[in-house]
C-alpha cells in the first residue's frame, strides 16, 4: 500500500492537501495510507520507525525548515519521492538540496499537484511491498521485507532486526542460512557481507572497511574475503539510486 506523509504547520493546508490526495485516490482508485505531521520534529521521529513512498513539505516550519526535513529523509531514503509546496518561492533553489520532485507554490492548484502525484507514484516501485514469514517458536511473523533493517544467523536461528528496533527470531532452521534467506535476496537492496549478515542496504549510514553502520547506529561486521565484491556491490547500488 502507498504511504504517504503530509508536514505543515497550518492546519487549513493540511486540511487541503488530504482533501487533495485524498480526491486524487479516489479517482484513480488508489488505496493508500495518509498520515498528518503538524510538525516537523514528529515527523523526524516517525521515520526513524516508520517508511513513506512520498512526502510533502512545507518550507518554512518552527525549529527545523523543509529544506533541512527534506535532507534528513533523504539521508534515511534514496528512493522515496519529495513535494515541496510552500508559499516562498525564494527557496526553490535550495530545496532541491533534497532532489525534490517538484516544488508547488500554495495556495496549491489542484490540476498541477495531481499531475505531480501522478509523476510520484509512477516512480514508486512498490513490489518492495513483498513480505516474508518467519516461523519463531510459538507463532507466525509476516514482515515487510522493507522494514527488515538486517538479519544474523546465531546459534541455528535467524534473527530479524527491523527498522524499529524490534527483533524477530525464527526458530531453529534446517537448511542453510543462504539457502532460509533466498526470497528476500530477490530484492536488490539486500546484500550479503558477512557469513553470518544480510544488510537492506537502503538502511546503511556508514561504510567502513569492516563494517556497516546501519540506520539507529547497529553495526554489522563486513567479513575481510568478501570486501572488494562488498564495496562494489554496494558503490553500484548507490550509483543506480543517484536521483
Amino acid at each position: 500500500m502507498l504511504r504517504i506523509a503530509i508536514c505543515d504547520d497550518q492546519p487549513r493546508e493540511l486540511e487541503v492537501i488530504n482533501e487533495y490526495i485524498t480526491e486524487y485516490l479516489d479517482t484513480h482508485t488508489l488505496e493508500a495510507e495518509i498520515k498528518e505531521f503538524s510538525h516537523p520534529d514528529k515527523l523526524m521521529t516517525t521515520i526513524e520507525g516508520e517508511n513513506f513512498h512520498l512526502y510533502i513539505l512545507d518550507i518554512v516550519m518552527p525549529m527545523v525548515s523543509g529544506i533541512e526535513l527534506g535532507k534528513e529523509i533523504r539521508r534515511f531514503d534514496r528512493e522515496t519521492q519529495i513535494i515541496y509546496a510552500t508559499t516562498e518561492p525564494q527557496f526553490a533553489l535550495q530545496a532541491y538540496a533534497a532532489s525534490p520532485i517538484n516544488y508547488l507554490i500554495k495556495p496549491i492548484d489542484k490540476d498541477q499537484l495531481f499531475d505531480t502525484l501522478t509523476f510520484a507514484i509512477s516512480k514508486i516501485d512498490l513490489s518492495e511491498e513483498h513480505t516474508f514469514t518467519v516461523k519463531t517458536v510459538d507463532s507466525l511473523r509476516v514482515l515487510n521485507v522493507s522494514d527488515i533493517l538486517c538479519c544474523e544467523y546465531r546459534s541455528h536461528a535467524v534473527i530479524f532486526t527491523l527498522i524499529n528496533g524490534e527483533e524477530i527470531i525464527s526458530r531453529t532452521i534446517r537448511e542453510s542460512f543462504a539457502e532460509y534467506i533466498i526470497p528476500i535476496l530477490r530484492d536488490i537492496r539486500f546484500l550479503q557481507c558477512h557469513i553470518s549478515y544480510f544488510v537492506n542496504m537502503r538502511r546503511v549510514e556508514r561504510f567502513a572497511k569492516d563494517s556497516f553502520t546501519l540506520r539507529g547506529g547497529k553495526i554489522i561486521p563486513i567479513s575481510a574475503k568478501q570486501y572488494s565484491v562488498v564495496r562494489d556491490r554496494y558503490m553500484n547500488f548507490l550509483m543506480s539510486k543517484e536521483v
